[in-house]
């Protein structure tokens, strides 16, 4: 994998059990806003999905508005709904995730040892125009 895939990878670990990112989220928080899609493509070819230990928990990034990705790469949205749920992700209809209960504020507990990953969004981020509000 790449630097940009490493990146996307090191931020979705820190997505807490029970908490969601969207992929225009995680771009912003690696230093790379409009790149939502590339995130999309990182996640994709992980190697390493699921939820336990050291694991790339994929499942836990979504849509801006909380909808599942249709084309999810490890079972479709059934499935993704399954592992959100088993975490405690409530969701507001079938297919989104109520993201004003479960989006993750992108702060961690900790920096994660090696001081590369960010311990909050940038200084200019615009919550509103992540949420498409």
């Amino acid at each position: 994998m790449g630097d940009f895939s490493e990146r996307v990878f090191a931020v979705v670990r820190q997505v807490p059990h029970g908490k969601v990112a969207s992929y225009g989220q995680v771009a912003r928080l690696i230093g790379a806003p409009r790149s939502a899609r590339y995130v999309g493509y990182a996640l994709h070819a992980n190697t390493d999905p699921g939820a336990e230990v050291n694991h790339i928990p994929c499942h836990r990034i979504v849509f801006k508005d909380g909808g599942l990705c249709r084309g999810y790469a490890f079972g479709g949205p059934d499935v993704q709904r399954e592992m959100l749920e088993e975490e405690g992700v409530t969701f507001s209809d079938d297919e989104h995730v109520d993201m004003g209960a479960c989006q993750w504020d992108g702060r961690l507990d900790s920096d994660g040892g090696d001081g590369n990953v960010p311990l909050a969004p940038p200084p200019d981020f615009d919550w509103e125009r992540e949420l498409g509000d």
